[in-house]
C-alpha cells in the first residue's frame, strides 16, 4: 500500500482520538476510541504487509496480524482485542466513563508508537 494511504489511516486515528476526546456520551467515546485504535493498527497492516496470493480462511482481525507484522506491537493487539467492540444501545449501557477513558487513553499512546515504530 502507498506511503499516502499509511499517513491518511494515521491522520483518521488522530481525527478520531480528538472525536473521543470531546465526546460527551461514555458509549460513543468508548466506540470512536476503538475506532482509533483499529486505524492506527491498519496503518501498521498497511505499510508492514505484503500481497500474498492465497487467501486467509477465517476471520482475521487487524489484532491477530499485527504481532507477525510488528511484534513490537503484540502487547497493544492483545490489549485492543480483548476490548470488545460495542455498539449501539449496548455500548451505552455496559460502558463505564472509566472503561471508555482507559481506552482512549490507551488508543493515544497506541497511535504515538505506531507513528515512531512507522518513521524509523
Amino acid at each position: 500500500m502507498s506511503a499516502i494511504a499509511v499517513l491518511d489511516l494515521l491522520d483518521r486515528s488522530r481525527e478520531s482520538l480528538i472525536d473521543a476526546q470531546h465526546e460527551p456520551a461514555v458509549g460513543r467515546r468508548y466506540q470512536i476510541a476503538h475506532l482509533a485504535a483499529l486505524r492506527a493498527g491498519a496503518a501498521v497492516l498497511a505499510a508492514r504487509s505484503r500481497p500474498r496470493g492465497r487467501r486467509v480462511r477465517g476471520m482475521v482481525t487487524v489484532w491477530d496480524l499485527i504481532p507477525t507484522l510488528a511484534p513490537e506491537l503484540s502487547e497493544w493487539a492483545d490489549v485492543f482485542a480483548g476490548c470488545p467492540a460495542r455498539t449501539g444501545a449496548d455500548a451505552e449501557h455496559r460502558v463505564t466513563a472509566r472503561e471508555a477513558d482507559d481506552l482512549l487513553r490507551d488508543a493515544e499512546r497506541f497511535l504515538e508508537l505506531v507513528a515512531h515504530s512507522l518513521t524509523r
